[in-house]
């Protein structure tokens, strides 16, 4: 059984969003410390491989019902357009997966690892580096490719870089596909597709927003025909989404920055559908987490661009989803804490239990599960 997350192997700016998720007054934390959200997981269920076609995964719709206790219907993923309705709008993150892991050598010919982190500009990027002892500011990294980049400074487990040439021409040049650190085989010609939404479209990712990889024409064809909409959001997931909580009082974790960009015709769209009455379905934590960020004091989305740290966990008011697509997610991660907040600590409990038991598919590569609140927004 594995218990916890294994060891690790990015218009005018939007308003600057909290450090953590703002309190619901009516819905105080029900949990706060990191043992709250561990659950035992066989490793076989970890989906090493995509299953042979796009949205032939299982979905696990999870909905409240009166007496506390969660619905929990097995369906398929093509069951979605039946489970969403006329006027509802997805909200999808079009980030695209760099190939951001790099190898070279330091100044005394040691051998080192680099995952990029963020990009932040042409030439300066932010990395973690894997070495037998870590580069000193100051110190040239011989990378391969024929690249260099010199150690600007560090900050934690993160290392700014400046490289020699333009980064995202020398990682599509001579980097790798970045795969979670619980998937065991090297990055091949079938994960260079697989591990990609077929909406991605603005570099700068480090992982997929994985809710997003079971979509396909067919499908959106189907949600269109449903009367479904859907609309775009850009969130660059960085390497700090694989860092561990580390801190059992889980409000003192702080979350990695990532940037974001909410176009104003994804913000009218919101708007639009709130008139007709229809839902913000969030595709996937990164969607939500944007919206959220982006989020007003009366629920509307401010558009643009900006960073975000925002921890979304138990006790937090959402202003802006109403469903939440997502698949399942590490033990004692943000993400684990996310979706309680979202559908409620003992409805995700009682989820992962009964997935665990169905022989659900787990992690990047595998099963999704449809959201309800566990309180209507």
């Amino acid at each position: 059984m594995i218990r916890g997350r294994p060891a690790p192997r990015g218009a005018a700016p939007a308003p600057d969003p909290p450090m953590t998720a703002p309190p619901d007054a009516d819905s105080p934390p029900d949990a706060t410390r990191l043992s709250d959200f561990d659950y035992a997981l066989p490793p076989e269920l970890i989906a090493q491989h995509p299953p042979a076609a796009r949205g032939a995964s299982r979905l696990l719709h999870v909905a409240p019902r009166g007496d506390g206790a969660p619905r929990l219907a097995d369906l398929a993923f093509a069951d979605l357009p039946s489970l969403l309705r006329a006027g509802d709008l997805l909200v999808l993150n079009d980030t695209r997966v760099i190939k951001a892991r790099l190898a070279g050598r330091k100044p005394s010919g040691g051998r080192v690892e680099l995952l990029v982190e963020r990009i932040d500009g042409e030439r300066d990027a932010v990395a973690m580096i894997r070495a037998s002892h870590p580069p000193a500011p100051g110190s040239t990294l011989e990378l391969d490719g024929g690249a260099r980049a010199t150690v600007q400074s560090r900050e934690g487990a993160f290392f700014a870089l400046r490289f020699d040439g333009p980064v995202l021409a020398l990682l599509e040049r001579a980097g790798t596909l970045p795969l979670p650190p619980y998937i065991a085989h090297a990055a091949g010609e079938d994960d260079a597709t697989r591990y990609q939404t077929v909406y991605a479209r603005h570099p700068g990712a480090v992982a997929a927003p994985t809710a997003g990889l079971h979509f396909d024409d067919a499908l959106f064809a189907a949600l269109e025909a449903r009367g479904v909409a859907r609309a775009f959001v850009t969130l660059h997931v960085g390497a700090g989404t694989f860092l561990p909580v580390r801190d059992d009082d889980v409000s003192r974790h702080v979350m990695h920055v990532e940037r974001y960009d909410v176009p104003p015709g994804t913000a009218d769209a919101i708007a639009a559908t709130r008139a007709r009455g229809g839902r913000v379905v969030a595709v996937g934590t990164t969607s939500l987490r944007t919206l959220e960020s982006a989020a007003r004091d009366d629920g509307t989305v401010a558009p643009g661009r900006g960073e975000t740290r925002l921890f979304v966990r138990p006790g937090f008011a959402f202003r802006v989803v109403d469903v939440l697509l997502t698949n399942f997610h590490l033990p004692k991660s943000t993400l684990m804490m996310l979706v309680a907040a979202f559908a409620g600590l003992p409805a995700i409990r009682a989820a992962y239990a009964h997935a665990v038991e169905r022989r659900y598919r787990f992690f990047s590569y595998g099963d999704a599960m449809l959201l309800e609140p566990r309180t209507p927004r």
